[in-house]
């Protein structure tokens, strides 16, 4: 969780719907993993 703080929006969860919350998680874990 801690590299995902890089990504703000995701930490801070401005996001309301679950589905738009959970696919950015999955966008930001694969650029983790890329990188």
């Amino acid at each position: 969780f801690g590299r995902l703080k890089d990504w703000r929006r995701i930490a801070t969860r401005y996001d309301r719907c679950p589905k738009v919350f959970l696919s950015a998680i999955a966008l930001a874990a694969t650029v983790m993993f890329w990188l």
